[in-house]
């Protein structure tokens, strides 16, 4: 016995080409701020000798390639085709993400450095902290609409950017206001955690976790489950 079919799967021809160039706009909108949020907080890291801005700068690298690795998927005249290696090249890049932070965090806690106040760092995780949760909310629901577990792990990885973002922003603000150097690479092992668990997920396929209820209250779940039993 076969289980239901995808959401996309009964979609209109004209709602599905709406959705599509949808998530293509997210995609290019996602490479372009993340390239500049790259560009950005590798700077000011190199300036304030701030591990974690450095980190979190690498860590933008790495959202690239999932982000163009769905560019490439619905790039062609079927999507649903790649969906599979797509799906690997997002879960590679969530252990990529959860080892350079864990490496990192844990050398600084040996080393007992202490980076420099950063104005501009502050500032750029703030506004990533604004950002990211809306991109991720927009991209979440079009995967979904659309069937695509690709779109909606992409998602979680721009989600892992917001919790990316108040971790650096916390460690920025106690660092600065309270001296406290370590809380920076404790949030920073925590992230890599979370980052290797939705790896994980990512590889097998599995799109839904705790950590989307954050944003999204469970509602499009039920919103699907009402749609499968009518």
């Amino acid at each position: 016995m076969t289980g239901p079919a995808p959401a996309g799967t009964f979609l209109p021809a004209g709602r599905r080409a709406a959705l599509v160039r949808r998530v293509r706009f997210l995609v290019v909108f996602t490479i372009a701020y993340n390239l500049i949020e790259a560009v950005l907080a590798i700077a000011a890291g190199t300036v304030s000798d701030s591990s974690a801005l450095l980190a979190f700068g690498l860590d933008s690298v790495i959202e690239v390639s999932s982000a163009a690795a769905v560019a490439w998927q619905f790039s062609g005249g079927d999507p649903e085709a790649r969906e599979r290696i797509t799906l690997r090249v997002v879960a590679i890049s969530f252990f990529a993400l959860a080892a350079f932070v864990a490496v990192d965090a844990v050398t600084t806690l040996i080393s007992g450095h202490e980076p420099h106040r950063s104005a501009v760092g502050i500032l750029l995780a703030a506004l990533s902290l604004l950002v990211m949760p809306v991109v991720s909310l927009v991209q979440r629901r079009s995967g979904l609409s659309l069937g695509s577990q690709s779109v909606v792990a992409d998602s979680k990885q721009t989600l892992l950017c917001t919790y990316m973002s108040a971790a650096l922003l916390l460690g920025l603000l106690a660092n600065a206001l309270l001296g406290w150097w370590w809380a920076d690479p404790i949030a920073g092992l925590v992230i890599a955690a979370l980052a290797l668990r939705e790896g994980v997920e990512a590889w097998r396929g599995e799109v839904c976790s705790p950590a989307e209820f954050l944003f999204t209250g469970g509602d499009d779940r039920d919103d699907d489950d009402h749609a499968d039993r009518a």
